[in-house]
């Protein structure tokens, strides 16, 4: 099989290789997927350059963190998703850039009827993500006040969505007058671009001194504490990702803001598991129960089929394109997601 394999730590045209390799098998509680769609994320370029400490393979390995397709192989136990069209996290949240790609069972997902490839590529992750974070973390409720960070991207614009289907007020940031204008066209009731905004100050004066009920931020950094001093008494705020620099991941956190804030700063990880203990004792991580995975998803295909939730896609690019589209995306120049076609 043809498959994007990190051969050096660089920028994405210099670090990905495209070779001809064997196709995968699976073992038990995995199956194999005929890849026909994949997606571009921040971790695949930290991959690159070898600054994502989270998920660092020996190279070379094949990139790539999410695939759809059609399960065509499975292991002991997997045998039930034979022939079925999922969305999937491959093992160790890399083997996407490929034409076959492994998973275990806990990370497959069947794909919503209503769904094309592309649109399904755009959905798993983002709106997984976005609901965990919003209604399992968070505890959202109607009326409240959620302040969405980078709105514009595939993780942010599913959160603008998710949060406006559970009667918030959505309060977004962005880069750029276009990207404001997006998401005041995806729902948002006060968008800001923090390029030439204070968005702080602005946000203090969007909710009458208050602050923000909720915080869905997939920034980090400098922007995480800026955002401490805009959030309300018994607020909280979600940490989702550190897409302002993955060096922000082990960074620490200022006590005293949160302390006299009288907030709750809350983290959220997309992983599911049939055995949470076990994850627990091994590495100290509590990753959510599989049950939960399938709650979240039924939930997710009831908006879908509401209408109230539909994926953004952005641009498609062809697989052979997956280094240069890398590094466009890493520009950050472009609004939902970026879909890789077979």
């Amino acid at each position: 099989m043809k498959a994007w394999r990190v051969h050096q730590h660089g920028p994405p045209t210099q670090a990905l290789e495209l070779d001809e390799i064997d196709s995968p098998l699976p073992g038990p509680g995995q199956v194999r997927i005929a890849v026909s769609h994949t997606v571009l994320n921040f971790n695949d370029i930290d991959g690159c350059y070898g600054r994502y400490q989270t998920v660092n393979p020996t190279l070379p390995y094949v990139a790539g963190m999410e695939v759809v397709g059609t399960v065509d192989e499975a292991g002991k136990g997997a045998e039930s998703l034979l022939g079925h069209r999922v969305m999937a996290t491959p093992d160790g949240a890399v083997g996407g850039y490929a034409e076959h790609a492994i998973a275990g069972v806990d990370m497959v997902f069947d794909v919503p009827d209503a769904l094309s490839g592309i649109d399904a590529a755009a959905f798993f992750y983002p709106f997984h993500l976005s609901y965990l974070a919003l209604h399992e973390r968070a505890r959202i409720q109607s009326g409240e006040t959620v302040l969405i960070h980078a709105a514009a991207g595939g993780i942010g614009s599913a959160a603008v969505q998710v949060a406006k289907a559970a009667g918030a007020r959505v309060v977004t940031t962005a880069g750029s007058a276009a990207k404001v204008a997006f998401c005041e066209k995806l729902g948002a009731d006060v968008a800001l671009n923090y390029s030439d905004q204070d968005f702080a100050a602005e946000v203090m004066e969007a909710t009458s001194g208050v602050g923000v009920d909720v915080v869905f931020d997939t920034v980090g950094g400098d922007v995480a504490e800026k955002t401490w001093g805009c959030i309300a008494r018994n607020g909280r705020h979600v940490m989702v990702g550190f897409s302002s620099g993955i060096g922000a991941e082990d960074s620490s956190l200022t006590p005293r803001p949160i302390l006299f804030g009288n907030f709750a700063v809350l983290g959220v990880l997309l992983a599911y598991s049939t055995q949470p203990e076990a994850i627990k004792r091994a590495t100290g991580w509590n990753l959510m129960p599989k049950s939960v995975g399938d709650e979240v998803h039924a939930a997710l295909t009831v908006l879908l089929g509401e209408g109230a939730i539909h994926p953004i896609v952005g641009n498609v690019v062809p697989f052979a394109d997956i280094p240069s589209a890398l590094e466009v995306f890493e520009s950050r120049q472009t609004v939902g997601r970026t879909v890789v076609e077979l």
